[in-house]
């Protein structure tokens, strides 16, 4: 089946302009990617759930919506969305045993907002656990290959969303960052990933894994296309208080311009021993390019970078611990029928219902809170976190977007960290400050490693400027053309 037959090389904004010209219908467009995914699935798994039906009914709902005239951006496009987002009376399970058979009571403004501009939902994607992994080995349901080569991971958490685009399921989906988890997965399946500014788009119906750090964000083949699903998704939501009430831009303007006032920064605490010279060399490219494009590159400095994973660790573990106390097997999820008591049915409910990644976070979480040490870490972590962001606040000063890496290496091989929890939580050490920040970060892809592999780059700019992140990005993405995974 080649892409012209099955849409699988379509962005986003062209399927829906085959779609709302009459060339296909949104009914052909989604059959065909149920076809793609029922072939491919064996070997990816990006998904948890795929609703067949569902979509085909949506479909036919867009095709209708067409029909009469209407015209949106996203109009009859397929798109797909993780599993910690709720759609209601559909299972979200977070890829964890313990909401196994849960389904949603209502859901996520995000998801609602996606099917008012006509988006036609695929399925829930894979993710690890709760949010919390680099690689979606964490996964109660097994694993999500990555579409370059299914022996090297994906990237997590958001690894399903971002394989699901790889793969030419769909050429949208929605991914949440807590950490990188959607930059990094990006750059490990060759596709555009952004992580907005934390309060532009409501996490009201997003599962909590770290309430100050996590944020939905979309996925894309394009710039462009995650700028269209930005424009869908993102501005003020009454029901998350940590929403903020300012203006949404149209972020298809800021394709068109150009970068020719823009400073772009170096910062020297990123180009450190352990970064592969493959991700050295595309991230210089980047650089390269982007001054040809009129840009000027300047050396910044983040002096307290080497804190951040630290840091992160500390406040996102206590706020996993927080929010995960809710899985007690009492009122929803997994109850155990082992235990004596009270206690006991809690213990047996949790022990069973987490994996052990979460289960190790939601430790290290309840001991950085516990009594005796809130102080010497909690507190601490929250004091240099704002030296974090000072950083950044400076940075901005200089220049408009800050060019760095986006993970130290090209994708590894499945159970190459597992057995070392650190190495894993390396992956992030460069996306892990813009959530600390609350600042917004896009991943674009940069090249491909000498085993063919992808590798990303990650612009970075100040709160609420996703606009500047959009129009360099793009300019970067116009100066070079990169191929899709053969499968």
């Amino acid at each position: 089946m080649t892409a012209a037959s099955d849409f699988s090389g379509d962005t986003a904004a062209s399927l829906s302009r085959r779609i709302s010209s009459g060339e296909t219908s949104s009914v052909n467009a989604v059959q065909k990617a149920l076809e793609r995914i029922a072939r491919l699935e064996p070997r990816i798994k990006a998904f948890i759930k795929v609703e067949n039906d569902d979509a085909l009914e949506e479909a036919r709902r867009a095709d209708e919506r067409i029909a009469k005239g209407e015209r949106l951006p996203l109009l009859g496009v397929p798109v797909a969305v993780k599993d910690n987002m709720l759609m209601e009376n559909r299972v979200a399970t977070c890829a964890s045993k313990i909401l196994e058979n849960f389904r949603a009571p209502y859901s996520a403004t995000a998801v609602k907002k996606l099917r008012a501009a006509g988006a036609v939902i695929l399925g829930k994607t894979n993710m690890d656990e709760f949010a919390m992994g680099s690689s979606t080995e964490n996964s109660a349901f097994g694993p999500t290959r990555n579409p370059w080569n299914v022996e090297t991971v994906p990237g997590g958490s958001s690894g399903g969303s971002a394989a699901a685009v790889a793969a030419g399921y769909c050429p949208i989906s929605l991914g949440s960052d807590t950490g990188g988890s959607i930059r990094q997965p990006a750059a490990f399946c060759g596709v555009v990933g952004l992580k907005p500014t934390y309060g532009r788009v409501s996490r009201f119906g997003l599962v909590a894994f770290a309430s100050s750090l996590d944020q939905i964000g979309p996925f894309g083949k394009t710039v462009e296309d995650v700028a269209l699903a930005m424009n869908a998704i993102g501005g003020y939501d009454k029901m998350d208080s940590t929403s903020v009430d300012r203006p949404m831009p149209d972020l298809s303007e800021a394709l068109k311009k150009d970068v020719k006032n823009f400073v772009v920064g170096l910062p020297r605490e990123y180009f450190v021993e352990g970064v592969a010279p493959e991700v050295r060399k595309a991230v210089q490219g980047a650089a390269d390019a982007l001054a040809r494009e009129g840009a000027r590159i300047e050396e910044i400095s983040l002096p307290h970078t080497e804190y951040a994973i630290a840091v992160y660790y500390v406040i996102a573990t206590a706020e996993a611990s927080s929010n995960l106390a809710r899985y007690d097997g009492v009122k929803y999820g997994h109850r155990s029928g082992g235990g004596e008591g009270l206690e006991g049915m809690y213990s047996f409910s949790r022990t069973e219902g987490f994996g052990p990644e979460v289960r190790r976070r939601i430790m290290l979480g309840t001991y950085v809170l516990s009594s005796g040490y809130y102080d010497a870490y909690y507190l601490k972590a929250q004091k240099v976190r704002t030296l974090i962001l000072n950083d950044f606040r400076e940075a901005f000063k200089k220049c408009r977007v800050i060019l760095t890496p986006t993970t130290p290496t090209p994708p590894f091989k499945f159970g190459e960290k597992t057995a070392d929890p650190l190495q894993m939580y390396l992956s992030d050490i460069f996306t892990i400050s813009t959530n600390l920040a609350g600042i917004p970060g896009i991943c674009v892809p940069g090249g491909l490693s000498s085993e063919g592999l992808p590798i990303g780059v990650q612009m970075m700019a100040g709160h609420f400027d996703e606009e500047s992140l959009i129009t360099a990005a793009a300019a970067y993405e116009r100066t070079r053309s990169f191929p899709s995974p053969k499968i």
